[in-house]
């Protein structure tokens, strides 16, 4: 198999949430090839599916399920209004009913960026349905003291300059970003950069801007473009259609997620795991993993050099061959596409 597969629609029923709650269907649009153990990918912000499209072959050819849906509110999937429609009950319950439709038991889940936060919640909330977990960049990280907004604050009193707390005010972030989604993927898939490179563009005053949106059009970012013209134009034509509010409202969440999932990053996780870290990621940097050894017993740690933020986009073979390799020597296939490791 070489080409990605076109998505099709997967329509999820209601559920019961763990309060008892109703949790109305979704449609998910799902990139789904290969047999055997399923490997469920999932992409951060703002991306899609299609930001897997570089794994989809090689994991294939090895033997492998990969399942890579549009997760709510993103690309052809169903774009709730209610923002609690967007927290990590929803986001993660979202896997297992797609896991249910598809009729796979338990699937090893890999997560970049955002995703990377659903999937490492995967095996605390839904144990039973998680074989593995794969954070790509993104770490599992312990469970911060106080309300994550409050914490933020305290590191950036200027919600102005930290975007984790600029995309909290309703209607600001998305208008910004919904009026020229070709400059955001223009601007912001670039290559990684050494840390030197990015420190010698911090203020003399030490205050550095981690709030790049309100700034693209006159930002010059160093790192050379990782996007073909075919690429940019896809990116680019879907957020045109849907808009960023989708994305954007995860974030609203973090609070939400702090007090009703008390468990996700204060339990360890009993599965196999996998931490891939990207050297040259300015926000998720490599250094915030050093934890993780104390909360997961079976953990493989790989860091991969030069590499930015978006690594399966800007350094696929090597996330490949990490990947693979893992996959190939922990799970083997069995039974109806479940995913079960080797002890």
């Amino acid at each position: 198999m070489r080409a990605f597969p076109e998505p099709r629609l997967v329509a999820l029923p209601e559920r019961q949430g763990a309060g008892g709650e109703t949790i109305p269907g979704i449609t998910l649009s799902v990139h789904d090839a290969g047999s055997g153990p399923a490997v469920v990918l999932c992409h951060g912000f703002p991306e899609l599916g299609y930001s897997w499209r570089h794994q989809f072959a090689p994991l294939a050819e090895a033997g492998f399920r990969a399942i890579a849906p549009d997760q709510r509110g993103y690309g052809g999937s169903g774009r709730p209004e209610p923002v609690e429609a967007y927290d990590i009950h929803h986001l993660t319950g979202d896997l297992v009913g797609l896991l249910d439709v598809l009729g796979i038991e338990r699937a090893v889940f890999v997560g970049h960026d955002w995703g990377g936060i659903v999937v490492w919640a995967m095996p605390t909330l839904h144990p039973e349905r998680t074989a593995g977990v794969v954070g790509v960049n993104t770490p599992y990280n312990p469970r911060p003291p106080a309300l994550p907004t409050t914490v933020m604050r305290m590191l950036s009193p200027d919600p102005e300059k930290l975007y984790l707390l600029w995309f909290q005010e309703p209607g600001v972030a998305e208008a910004v970003l919904d009026a020229d989604p070709r400059l955001v993927f223009e601007k912001l898939m670039r290559r990684g950069v050494a840390p030197e490179v990015l420190a010698a563009q911090v203020p003399a005053n030490g205050e550095a801007d981690m709030n790049p949106f309100p700034r693209l059009a006159e930002l010059d970012p160093p790192g050379e473009k990782i996007l073909s013209q075919t690429e940019l134009d896809h990116y680019t034509s879907v957020f045109e259609a849907t808009g960023f509010a989708g994305g954007i409202r995860w974030y609203r969440n973090f609070d939400r997620n702090w007090e009703t999932a008390p468990e996700v990053g204060s339990a360890k996780i009993e599965v196999p795991c996998l931490m891939v870290t990207a050297a040259w990621d300015p926000v998720l940097r490599p250094e915030m993993a050093a934890g993780m050894p104390a909360l997961i017993p079976d953990l493989a740690m790989h860091e991969i050099p030069e590499c930015g933020h978006w690594t399966q986009q800007e350094q696929p073979e090597a996330l490949n061959r990490i990947l693979v390799d893992w996959l190939g020597r922990r799970f083997r296939r069995f039974g109806n596409g479940e995913s079960r490791h080797k002890g």
